[in-house]
């Protein structure tokens, strides 16, 4: 099996910075188009619309997507992990639990993964650095979004269950998703494959659950939170996901969901004149520590700075 990246560099960085405003920014496009459209009839129209999208991307770059069985049992496993099975257990959970709690219990996916990856991969394994780093992580989030969204903890436990399966759900793909590499599949092509085997997935859900043809005709501005959401936060995105995932591994790309509150809350500032309190200040130094004990390399630069120390000392 090919190996990844552990330590991310700045490239790596800046893919996994720009994916967490791209699926951050998802909430505005959500937040326009449920007022209209059942939540299956989005996530269908989501993941259609990107298919359209990729495969006419595709075709501009004069790539092909593969003809032969394998891949496209891949690309059906990984649609199965990374978008129905996810998507329909949080729309579910949604249903019974508050949109913060659920965004909490979402932000556990690092952690799954760390788990995850330790038992199906050889070179991302848990190291103690990277399992505090996710923890620290994981209580910044939980402060930016508001300790007080823990308190529905004690009810709805099966809908809380069905996030937290979901973010497992998560986990898993990340790591079945490292296969496309060794298999010589562009990211562009995953991507692609993906969301056209999603899709295929999801239509006759969404026909069976929302009946939307007996649906009013959603208005311009749905239409145009549709498109948003599935160019930007989904073709675009999972462009960046699957490059992120071949150059990084599982867990570093998995670390975006830390970093989606942030874009949310400073996308919400910028542009909707939200006001920030201090404890999105903590919030974003405890994730970004996370992340830094994760990444590893302050560690490093730690260790040689105490090494050139020591031998300059030496010297005296």
């Amino acid at each position: 099996m090919s190996t990844v990246n552990r330590t991310m560099g700045v490239i790596e960085w800046l893919l996994l910075i720009t994916l967490s405003f791209l699926w951050g920014g998802s909430f505005f496009f959500i937040g326009v188009a449920v007022r209209a459209l059942p939540p299956f009839t989005i996530v269908t129209l989501r993941v259609l619309f990107a298919a359209l999208v990729l495969h006419a991307i595709v075709r501009a770059m004069g790539l092909k997507m593969p003809s032969d069985r394998k891949p496209w049992a891949v690309f059906v496993g990984m649609g199965i992990l990374n978008n129905v099975i996810p998507f329909s257990l949080i729309v579910w959970g949604q249903t019974c639990i508050a949109s913060s709690l659920a965004s909490i219990l979402n932000a556990t996916t690092p952690l799954f993964t760390v788990i995850v990856a330790h038992f199906l991969t050889d070179d991302e394994k848990m190291t103690p650095w990277r399992l505090i780093g996710v923890l620290i992580g994981f209580a910044g989030v939980v402060l930016m979004i508001g300790p007080d969204a823990l308190r529905g903890l004690g009810a709805n436990v099966m809908a809380q269950i069905a996030v937290l399966a979901a973010a497992l759900s998560y986990a898993f793909a990340g790591v079945y998703g490292r296969r496309f590499r060794s298999m010589g599949v562009a990211p562009l092509v995953t991507a692609t494959g993906q969301v056209t085997a999603s899709s295929l997935l999801l239509i006759p859900l969404a026909l069976a659950v929302d009946r939307p043809w007996t649906l009013p005709m959603p208005s311009l501005e749905v239409w145009g939170a549709l498109i948003g959401l599935a160019v930007f936060s989904t073709a675009v995105a999972y462009i960046l996901y699957f490059r992120i995932l071949a150059m990084a591994g599982a867990t570093n790309v998995l670390l975006v969901t830390f970093l989606i509150p942030v874009s949310a809350i400073l996308l919400g500032t910028t542009f909707l004149r939200e006001h920030l309190a201090l404890k999105h200040f903590v919030g974003m130094g405890l994730i970004g520590l996370g992340l830094a004990a994760i990444d590893g390399r302050p560690l490093q630069w730690l260790g040689r700075s105490r090494s050139s120390r020591g031998s300059s000392s030496d010297h005296c």
